[in-house]
């Protein structure tokens, strides 16, 4: 039932019953010590008029003085009752009332005794005589009780007004203190994917909202960032379809104009075929590129040998340098866990890259460096450099530098180093990329775990 109120009704609620329950335990406290102090005024005062009669007594001892004695004492205090007992009998019946329960009573000394009889209610002492028996004295507190109903009634009444006038002090407070939360949802409202800029604000807000909107516009932050990627890769990606499929319906729709010679036509599907490979590698990096970017974890985790790894990439990629012109050589060896098919296409990634745009007649090297805390394996590639701009959008999806490095007969898809990328992140490691006049080196750094 409280999950279904607002936040506001929540703790106006909670505040008005921790201001019922304070009021409600003063409120005891109150009437508790009324009611020991009066119990403290009639045993002062039972006590003082023992006292008196005792001397009194002790003067006299004819029965009808005694009489006068006790009458007169009783007549200077309305509601007060003075008998004498020897102990033997149930105890005297004064002026109607009855005083076997105080006759009885074992009694402290310095303590009272409330009982009723007729229907009145009586707070008594027994004090012991020297001549045998007992004074009995008795007070009605008839007023002490008028007294204590009042009290009672007043406190409820207050208790009533100030649990009221409490949950309405909570609710300004919670709806003053809770005035941010509401300014944060209008701009909340009038977030959508044109206005991914809304910021919540900070300024005005308690420590604990800042919290909260200092958090909410990271997520924002995160979000808008994502927004964007996410739109230029949707656009990168319209881009990168609409080249080969324009180039298939174009060649399709030039050789349908006329009647053909079968070696022409077979040169046609060759083409084609080679566009549609082209395709299919773009779709199958694409789904590996997302499938590692949400939270891959690797398959198979084993000890590998960098060195091992990178002779065997050198043996696959031996045609391809030969072609290019280019030399391989590897240098370091060192030892790292990971999953063996991911890091050879990191690898193999770079050494694509390298072999790409590297010099003829010169040598891409391999170099493996045992560090610390960490494992370094290096591509490095004499070749145009990178332009400085360039670097920070090296690892973005489609992102290429054919102005700086020109190689449109070796093109790729622009996904290779964002897939490497992704790939060093879900062995916890990282990438890095130099490039001078000379050479250009990409670096992948595996951390060493104990």
């Amino acid at each position: 039932m409280l999950k279904r109120l607002t936040l506001i009704s929540r703790l106006t609620i909670l505040y008005a019953l921790i201001s019922a329950l304070v009021l409600c335990g003063l409120g005891v406290m109150v009437a508790r010590a009324s009611y020991l102090h009066f119990v403290d005024l009639d045993l002062a005062y039972l006590q003082g008029k023992a006292s008196l009669v005792e001397r009194g007594l002790a003067q006299t001892s004819e029965p009808s003085a005694v009489r006068a004695l006790l009458a007169q004492q009783m007549d200077s205090h309305e509601g007060l009752y003075i008998g004498r007992s020897d102990g033997t009998g149930p105890g005297p019946v004064i002026q109607g009332m009855d005083f076997s329960a105080l006759n009885t009573a074992v009694l402290a000394p310095g303590t009272s005794f409330d009982w009723q009889t007729g229907g009145v209610t009586l707070r008594g002492i027994k004090v012991p005589m020297q001549s045998g028996g007992s004074l009995l004295l008795g007070l009605d507190m008839h007023h002490h009780a008028h007294f204590m109903t009042q009290l009672h009634y007043t406190l409820a009444i207050y208790l009533f007004v100030a649990t009221i006038l409490s949950g309405l002090l909570g609710w300004w407070a919670a709806r003053r203190g809770l005035a941010p939360l509401r300014v944060m949802r209008e701009r909340a409202r009038n977030i959508d994917a044109r206005q991914l800029n809304v910021r919540m604000p900070i300024a005005d807000s308690s420590a604990e909202l800042v919290e909260l909107a200092q958090g909410l516009n990271l997520m924002l932050e995160r979000l808008e960032q994502d927004f964007e990627r996410l739109s230029e890769f949707s656009s990168d990606l319209a881009h990168e379809l609409r080249t080969p499929i324009t180039n298939l319906l174009t060649q399709t729709q030039v050789t349908l104009t006329r009647e053909r010679e079968v070696e022409a036509y077979r040169d046609i599907l060759a083409s084609n075929a080679e566009e549609f490979q082209r395709l299919a590698r773009m779709v199958s990096d694409m789904l590996y590129l997302a499938k590692t970017e949400h939270g891959l974890e690797l398959p198979h985790r084993e000890q590998l040998s960098l060195a091992t790894e990178v002779q065997a990439l050198f043996d696959f990629y031996e045609a391809v340098a030969e072609e290019a012109e280019v030399g391989l050589t590897l240098e370091g060896e060192a030892m790292i866990v990971g999953d063996r098919l991911m890091l050879r296409r990191a690898i193999g990634n770079l050494l694509s890259n390298a072999l790409r745009h590297a010099f003829k007649h010169s040598v891409v090297e391999v170099l493996i460096r045992r560090l610390p805390d960490a494992v370094e394996l290096t591509v490095k590639n004499a070749g145009q450099p990178i332009a400085e701009s360039d670097i920070p959008r090296l690892f973005d999806r489609f992102y290429r530098t054919q102005k700086s490095r020109p190689h449109p007969e070796h093109s790729g898809t622009g996904l290779g180093l964002s897939i490497t990328r992704s790939l060093m992140l879900a062995h916890g490691g990282t990438i890095k990329v130099v490039s001078d006049k000379k050479n250009t080196s990409f670096t992948l750094v595996f951390p060493v775990r104990p």
